[in-house]
């Protein structure tokens, strides 16, 4: 990569990093917030997740539609300094009604964040690296991901219980630093200038305000004008199966190892681990597949190979040594397929549209997949977790890889003529 793309990489990939901590945090605390009967029971921890992601989706689709408006990076800036503050007051709240608000007030910076930093990868990388280096920025999940696990095992033996979960959430709020590598080395997008005729070098405050309100031409309600329609409604349920069978997987795998697996802390820490190294990996794997399978098809393979992983892993009931050796496996490709979902999204919608766009999208994703954690913890009351989690992550999968296949590839699509 330039210097320009590799800062921006390290920007976007620590945005996305950040952004998985504070997320994963939530469902890392569930097994002792229900364990000290702050929460209810597994309706409720399954409730306030499910508001999250739909603040999540609705946060995304205005993130963003203002990334057009306002920019990439200033964008990206202020849904990491939103998302820091609310994690911060969740580790306050006095009841489950509290923390709700809290974590739903979180989610609009966090999903956000996705949405702008994606953008900015994909504008700013060229055109053949353009798959690798926009699924690397994912591999940024992973990274956040063992960082939550860590300091969750760091808190739960260093406090009690009952203090342990608020002192997690309160460390929620370091990743506000990362601002200030952001406005220090991160500028917009030549491509966005270029879009609404702009002039100027890299890092002109006058073409970069001039660039950055690029996508009010349009206007964001332009996605749904029939040409643009059939792309905008198959890549939303690309985004509903990528994220409602992570979502039904993620959010409930402290709780499936605690209640059916029979795991302590130290023994769900080290479980989560090999899921984490198997994401990082499997991250790494959809960006290079992407670029070298094709963008289409390179989801349907990974959708395949999560579904095929999933069911024996929550409801074979395996013997310990190989419900351990699947840990890896199940990480790897319930990861993979997000690998390519930035490159996608990106080369389906014009410049003046594509925050617009990708942020419907996705987050149109994951508000139908924000069901899902609640639907798991009602179905897991009545059968089993890992029977739930098998149920919606097994249909989840199938709708991303039927929408998938429908799309037009665009592998290696120079974004400069979709403008």
């Amino acid at each position: 990569m330039t210097p320009r793309e590799r800062r921006t990489f390290w920007g976007c990939f620590g945005g996305w990093a950040v952004d998985a901590m504070d997320v994963q945090i939530y469902s890392l605390v569930i097994p002792v917030l229900l364990s000290v009967h702050f929460l209810a029971d597994r309706s409720e921890a399954g409730l306030i997740g499910t508001v999250t992601l739909l603040s999540s989706a609705l946060g995304g689709w205005l993130a963003g539609a203002l990334s057009d408006r306002l920019g990439r990076v200033r964008v990206l800036q202020l849904t990491i300094l939103w998302f820091s503050f609310f994690t911060l007051l969740c580790g306050f709240a006095q009841d489950g009604t509290q923390l709700l608000v809290f974590r739903a007030l979180m989610g609009f910076g966090f999903g956000g964040e996705w949405v702008a930093g994606a953008v900015l990868m994909g504008e700013t990388v060229r055109a053949q690296f353009r798959g690798r280096a926009v699924g690397s920025v994912q591999s940024g999940w992973a990274v956040g991901w063992g960082l939550a696990v860590l300091l969750s095992v760091l808190t739960e033996q260093l406090f009690a219980p009952e203090m342990a979960w608020r002192v997690l959430f309160g460390l929620g709020v370091l990743p506000a630093l990362l601002v200030l590598y952001i406005r220090r080395h991160v500028t917009e997008p030549p491509l966005l200038r270029a879009a609404a005729g702009a002039a100027g070098p890299p890092g002109d405050a006058a073409a970069e305000a001039a660039g950055a309100g690029a996508g009010t031409k349009a206007g964001f309600l332009a996605i749904f004008a029939p040409p643009q329609l059939p792309v905008t409604v198959l890549c939303a349920l690309v985004g509903v199966g990528a994220q409602g069978g992570y979502y039904a997987v993620t959010t409930w795998l402290p709780q499936f190892l605690a209640a059916e697996r029979g795991l302590s802390i130290l023994a769900r820490g080290g479980t989560l681990a090999l899921v984490i190294v198997g994401a990082f990996c499997g991250y790494l794997f959809g960006a290079w597949l992407s670029d070298r399978l094709g963008r289409r098809w390179a989801i349907v393979l990974c959708a395949v190979c999560s579904l095929a992983i999933v069911i024996p892993y929550t409801t074979g009931g395996l013997p310990g040594p190989l419900f351990t050796a699947l840990c890896f496996p199940l990480g790897f490709f319930s990861a993979s397929y997000f690998g390519g979902l930035g490159a996608l999204f990106t080369e389906q919608f014009p410049t003046a549209l594509r925050g617009s766009g990708q942020g419907f999208a996705y987050n149109f994703g994951r508000g139908v997949g924000a069901v899902f954690p609640f639907l798991v913890g009602v179905l897991a009351d009545a059968l089993s977790i890992g029977f739930a989690i098998a149920l919606f992550a097994g249909a989840a999968y199938a709708v991303m890889a039927v929408a998938a296949l429908l799309l037009p590839e665009t592998r290696g699509q120079q974004l400069i003529e979709a403008a």
